[in-house]
């Protein structure tokens, strides 16, 4: 199974504590690049973030986002350091007592700092929560990365046919070639007036097909054709070695196009850069 580097994956999750919003986004890139982004008190995460993606990614530009709202609405329970408290009433009714004059406001006792606390959020079962939603949300990436490596494997596979379908079209021409050949080299002797000299024609001839011989080409052709569907049927993080083979494609190509000397040939040879630029476009892409 191929996959490509090109993908997205989504998901949200809620507590008590409130919603976050998790967010997976990858684009091609020669080696695997990371870009993790999260508020600030779930900092502690990123290390753990990136040794999973690490460990289930190979290429790609990869970007992870959190989203944290916490819930408003979430009660918070307030208590008394009653220690405290008696201890500014005692110190209070004490300078009243002194001075003679004034009242204590419980008010202010209990805006003193350290009188009244509220129960905070335990973050560490928060972070546990949060991070729990990450492991399917990775599951749901991969799946997605996989699915649209289905459809470029199906792309290319249909490519690589043309390949072979153009082979065949240049193939069934090349006796028509030898054929031609002949013919051009004899009228050009006779309307000359040159005596045709058998042994001296068959030379040509031969010399003519080495220049314009494309039969090792043709095979080359369809041994990467080969070659190709096979790292395809591998998988993995197959996506520089399918780049190789576009480079080998491209060789016998250009070989093809300088030896043509008809104009079906040429067509072909044509065609062949066609398809292969569309495979090589889309080989960017995968893993």
């Amino acid at each position: 199974m191929i996959q490509s580097m090109t993908a997205y994956a989504r998901t949200e999750t809620k507590g008590d504590w409130g919603t976050a919003v998790w967010e997976i986004r990858s684009v091609n890139q020669r080696y695997l690049e990371t870009y993790i982004r999260l508020p600030e008190q779930f900092r502690s995460l990123e290390a753990i973030l990136r040794e999973r993606l690490r460990k289930q990614l190979q290429r790609g530009k990869v970007e992870v986002f959190l989203k944290y709202t916490p819930n408003p609405s979430a009660v918070t329970q307030l208590t008394i350091n009653k220690t405290l408290a008696k201890q500014l009433i005692d110190s209070a009714s004490w300078i009243t007592n002194e001075a003679a004059s004034g009242e204590i406001n419980p008010v202010d006792i209990l805006k003193w700092p350290g009188v009244m606390q509220a129960e905070e959020t335990d973050m560490n079962a928060v972070q546990q929560e949060i991070l729990a939603a990450f492991t399917p949300l990775i599951k749901d990436f991969i799946d997605a990365r996989a699915s649209e490596g289905a459809n470029l494997k199906d792309m290319i596979d249909t490519r690589l046919e043309g390949v072979l379908e153009q082979s065949k079209i240049v193939s069934a021409h090349l006796p028509e070639i030898m054929k031609w050949q002949k013919e051009r080299i004899t009228t050009r002797l006779e309307e000359a007036g040159v005596e045709i000299d058998e042994q001296r024609l068959e030379q040509e001839l031969i010399y003519m097909a080495q220049k314009t011989d494309v039969a090792e080409e043709l095979d080359r052709l369809q041994s990467h054709v080969t070659e190709t569907q096979k790292i395809m049927k591998k998988g993995g993080a197959c996506g520089r070695r399918l780049d190789f083979m576009m480079q080998e494609f491209n060789r016998e190509s250009n070989t093809l196009a300088s030896k043509s000397i008809n104009s079906e040939v040429t067509n072909a040879a044509v065609e062949l850069k066609v398809l292969i630029e569309q495979m090589r476009e889309q080989i960017q892409n995968i893993e």
